[in-house]
């Protein structure tokens, strides 16, 4: 046994950043290729569900039942991919000419934040984020007039999740990939599918896909 020690060199470790947002819809039940998110600016997670209900019995306590967990997220962007219109329910109709109140299209979204140290700062690594089967709900748009303090117009959606099977474990709406913790290779190998390659589309990989590439690749199998 050892003693425990506090903040020790390199052990300082912080999240900051958000980049690399990549949308993926969903149509016919398939994710489409990927498209670059520009002007990301902020994703929020809000997850939900996970309340205690207790049951009593004998004058106590007896136990405690957990609701199902639910994801939702915001994202924030100064800008939306062209492919978003259908996610954000509308619809071009004739070149140029888009009608609102359409039904909204399903999709998978990608982010990136940076994992940062005390000895390496933001450059110690980063975490990618996968979020599956989302759907956006109606937006707020605020739109001011030029001024003597110019503001670019904050765009924001609030997107809700639907889970999907994965084997051995519970279902899930979200996969956050260490790049400290993955092997190299696997992790070139992810982004190469996620990103995309100078001959292959970006798609966005299924949960099973993931672990099967972790593992292909050298990954230690987490203790039971």
């Amino acid at each position: 046994m050892s003693k425990i020690i506090w903040d020790e060199v390199g052990k300082r470790e912080y999240e900051t950043g958000v980049d690399r947002g990549v949308l993926y819809p969903i149509e016919n039940g398939t994710y489409k290729p990927g498209v670059p998110w520009n002007g990301l600016r902020s994703v929020t997670d809000s997850p939900s569900g996970a309340e205690p209900t207790p049951l009593y019995a004998n004058n106590k306590k007896y136990l405690t039942l957990m609701s199902a967990e639910e994801l939702g997220i915001t994202i924030g962007a100064y800008v939306s991919p062209k492919e978003f219109d259908a996610c954000d329910g509308s619809e071009e109709i004739a070149a140029g000419v888009m009608i609102g109140q359409q039904n909204r299209q399903h999709f998978g979204f990608t982010y990136r934040t940076l994992k940062g140290n005390d000895t390496e700062s933001n450059d110690h690594g980063y975490k990618i984020h996968i979020v599956y089967d989302g759907v956006a709900s109606p937006s707020e748009k605020n739109y001011e007039s030029v001024n003597d303090s110019p503001e670019a117009a904050d765009l924001s959606w609030e997107v809700s999740t639907n889970p999907i099977a994965v084997d051995e474990t519970k279902s899930t709406c979200s996969i956050t990939i260490d790049s400290t913790r993955i092997p190299e290779k696997a992790l070139k190998a992810i982004e190469d599918i996620l990103y995309g390659t100078t001959d292959k589309e970006a798609t966005l990989p299924l949960p099973a896909q993931i672990v099967q590439i972790v593992t292909e690749n050298g990954a230690e199998t987490p203790a039971a």
